[in-house]
């Protein structure tokens, strides 16, 4: 399925583990910049809106290299930006309940495998920077993307498959270690 940004309701019939085409303009942003939008306030339109976290590389205003980083521990942020009308998050590695109840209604996660910040820059265009003070892995940098391919890993319906795949590595550890009969 391709999808262009701004996100709109059809997000919320996707499934975690579907994938997807995404086009449009999307907003990086890292942990400088997630306390500064909620201190000041969020520079864009958050409605249908898709945050990448990333700090891309950037040179000659082209975008170099473009990996996604860590998800979590922009937890604590993320709820806010989703009540506001943010419909998409991209990133690696999951994010955690808090963020999974938010999305539900209103939005989803989407994964990109870490490791492929060059096929990430091939796909996306510079538009602008917003808050290029913050340097340039922290600031808010606008790219139009081209056909990014991603996988649905947390959907509207409170589905995650991060959740999943730590409830079944508990299962099999606890197997593991108490026998098959053990219950976690």
């Amino acid at each position: 399925m391709i999808l262009h940004t701004p996100l709109d309701e059809r997000v919320l019939g996707l499934h975690a583990g579907d994938r997807i085409l995404l086009s449009g303009t999307i907003f990086t942003a890292r942990d400088r910049a997630h306390e500064r939008m909620l201190s000041e306030g969020i520079p864009f339109d958050p409605r249908g809106a898709v945050i990448y976290h990333s700090g891309p590389l950037v040179k000659e205003g082209r975008i170099v290299a473009a990996g996604p980083t860590t998800s979590a521990r922009l937890d604590p942020f993320t709820p806010p930006l989703i009540e506001a009308g943010v419909r998409g998050v991209i990133g690696k590695g999951g994010m955690g309940a808090d963020v999974a109840q938010a999305l539900v209604g209103r939005g989803i996660y989407l994964a990109f495998t870490g490791g492929c910040a060059a096929l990430a820059a091939s796909r996306m265009r510079l538009k602008g920077v917003i808050w290029e003070d913050l340097g340039m892995a922290e600031a808010i940098w606008i790219i139009e993307l081209n056909e990014l391919p991603l996988v649905v890993g947390i959907d509207a319906h409170g589905r995650s498959l991060y959740a999943e795949v730590h409830r079944t590595a508990e299962r099999a550890f606890a197997e593991r270690e108490y026998g098959k009969d053990a219950i976690c």
